[in-house]
C-alpha cells in the first residue's frame, strides 16, 4: 500500500508538471482539484482502514493536507494579473515536490503497516514494565558509579486466577526488549508470565520508568562489530569479549529472576503473586541466546531453555598453549531447543565459536535442532514484519528466502509446544529437523 500511494503520488504531480508545460499554465483549476483530490482520497483511505494511521503517516498527511489547503485558497482568490508562464519555474518546482513526497514517505516505507502475527491462546494479554535497581552491582559503563539499573517487561494473562510458568528473555546484541514481542503474547495468551529483559548500553535504547534513556555504548558496539571480522582480534582476544558479555548478561537475567521471585513470595495478592516460582525456563535471541544457556549452567532453578540462533558462548573454553577454542566435556541435562536460520546454520561445523553447538556434541545429546531454511539471523525476530528494508539493511542487503510470517509464527509455535512439554508436561514435542 505505501508503494503504491507513493507511485500514485509521484505520476500525479508528474502529470500536473507535464499538463502545466503543455499549456504554458502554472496554474489551473486541473491541478487544484487533483491535489484536492489526492488529500480527499487519502483521508478516505485511512477512515476506511484501508490505510492503518500511524504516527509516521503524518508528514505525508500534512504536506497533502497544506498542498490541498493552498489550491483550495487559489481557486476562491480572483486573480487579477496572472504570473508570467516559466517552463523552468514548473519544471524546478516539479523535482522539488517530488523530493518532498518521497522523504515524507519515508518513515512509511522503513516501518510499513503490517498485520500482527496470529495470537492463538485462549487468555487476553496485558503489559507492565518496572525498573530494578541492583544495589550489589556499579554501572560499569559510566564514570558516575551509578548502580546497576535495568529494565523490563512483563506480558501475562490479563485474568490471572492461577499460577503460570515464569519465562526471562534477553534479546541480541543490539537488540530491545521488545524484540519478540509477537512471541512474547503468543506465550502469555496461553498463560505464561514472560519477562524480557532490556540491558543497559547492550541494547539500542532503553527508557526506565522515570524516562531515563540509555542507548547502546559505542565501544561496546564496536567490539560486536570487530568480533565479526576476520583478524581484528585474537582467538584469545575474542574468547575474553565473549566471556565478558556472558558476564554482565547472565548477572542482569539472574538480578532479575531474584528480585521477581522474592516479590512474588513477598505479594502474594499482586500481578507477582501470579507467578509459578518452580516452574521457570530461560530464552533469548542471538547473545540473548547464548546467556540464556549460561544462566542455565549457573542456576539450578531453571526448568527448560531456548536458544534461538546463538553460539553456546559459556560452553567454551580456551586453551593459550595451543591456542585453541575447545567445547567443554560437561553434559547439558536441562531440555533444550535451539532454533537455527542460514546464518547460524551454515556455521556449525565451520566457525569456532559454534564448536560447542554442533549437534554431534555429545553433551548435548538430548537437545532439540531445529533449521528454518531461508531464514536470516533476525527472521527469527519480528524486526522484518514492522521494518523490512532495516532487516535487509542490518543483513547486508541479504534477503532472507522464506516467508517473514511463517517464520517467526512457526517459531512461536514451537517455542510455545515446546515450553508446553518442559514445563506444564502438556503433549509431546518432536520438532522437525527443518522447517
Amino acid at each position: 500500500m505505501e508503494i503504491l500511494i507513493l507511485v500514485v503520488t509521484l505520476v500525479s504531480e508528474l502529470a500536473i508538471a507535464v499538463y502545466s508545460i503543455a499549456t504554458k499554465q502554472s496554474r489551473s483549476k486541473i491541478k487544484s482539484w487533483t491535489r484536492i483530490a489526492m488529500f480527499i482520497g487519502f483521508m478516505m483511505l485511512s477512515l476506511g482502514k484501508v490505510v492503518v494511521w500511524e504516527y509516521t503517516w503524518g508528514l505525508f498527511a500534512c504536506l497533502l493536507l497544506i498542498l490541498a489547503f493552498k489550491e483550495i485558497v487559489a481557486l476562491l482568490r480572483k486573480q487579477t494579473n496572472p504570473a508570467r508562464y516559466k517552463a523552468i519555474s514548473t519544471i524546478w518546482k516539479s523535482l522539488l515536490l517530488t523530493l518532498t513526497v518521497v522523504v515524507t514517505l519515508v518513515p512509511v516505507l522503513l516501518f510499513p503497516q503490517f498485520r500482527l502475527p496470529r495470537v492463538t491462546g485462549p487468555y487476553v494479554v496485558t503489559t507492565a514494565t518496572y525498573s530494578y535497581m541492583d544495589k550489589n552491582r556499579i554501572e560499569e559503563f559510566t564514570d558516575q558509579k551509578d548502580k546497576r539499573s535495568v529494565n523490563v517487561e512483563f506480558w501475562y494473562p490479563e485474568q490471572a486466577d492461577v499460577t503460570y510458568p515464569l519465562l526471562v528473555f534477553s534479546h541480541g546484541a543490539f537488540g530491545i526488549k521488545a524484540s519478540n514481542t509477537s512471541t512474547f503474547t503468543e506465550l502469555a495468551s496461553h498463560g505464561y508470565f514472560v519477562v524480557s529483559i532490556d540491558h543497559p548500553y547492550h541494547s539500542f535504547y532503553t527508557v526506565s520508568e522515570d524516562g531515563k534513556v540509555v542507548t547502546i555504548n559505542p565501544e561496546y558496539m564496536q567490539e560486536v562489530n570487530n568480533a565479526n571480522k576476520d583478524g581484528v582480534y585474537s582467538l584469545g582476544e575474542f574468547y575474553e569479549l565473549t566471556q565478558k558479555w556472558m558476564k554482565l548478561r547472565t548477572d542482569d537475567m539472574s538480578f532479575v529472576m531474584d528480585t521477581i521471585l522474592e516479590q512474588a513470595e513477598q505479594k502474594k495478592d499482586s500481578v507477582y503473586g501470579r507467578i509459578d516460582t518452580q516452574k521457570i525456563g530461560v530464552f533469548g535471541h542471538s547473545m540473548g541466546g547464548a546467556a540464556s544457556v549460561a544462566l542455565s549452567r549457573e542456576r539450578d532453578d531453571i526448568n527448560a531453555v531456548v536458544n534461538i540462533d546463538a553460539p553456546f558462548f559459556s560452553e567454551l573454553v580456551y586453551d593459550k598453549v595451543t591456542n585453541e577454542i575447545n567445547a567443554k566435556s560437561e553434559a547439558f541435562t536441562i531440555p533444550l531447543l535451539n532454533v537455527y536460520s542460514d546464518d547460524v546454520w551454515i556455521q556449525l561445523y565451520s566457525s569456532p565459536p559454534y564448536i560447542a553447538n554442533r549437534i554431534s556434541n555429545e553433551n548435548f545429546k538430548d537437545a532439540y535442532n531445529v533449521h528454518f531454511k531461508g531464514a536470516k539471523h533476525l527472521s527469527l525476530t519480528d524486526l522484518p514484519l514492522f521494518s523490512p528494508i532495516l532487516a535487509d539493511l542490518l543483513h547486508e542487503g541479504r534477503k532472507a528466502n522464506i516467508d517473514k510470517y511463517y517464520a517467526i509464527e512457526t517459531q512461536n509455535e514451537l517455542i510455545l509446544r515446546f515450553f508446553d512439554y518442559a514445563l506444564k508436561n502438556q503433549g509431546q514435542f518432536a520438532p522437525k529437523a527443518t522447517y
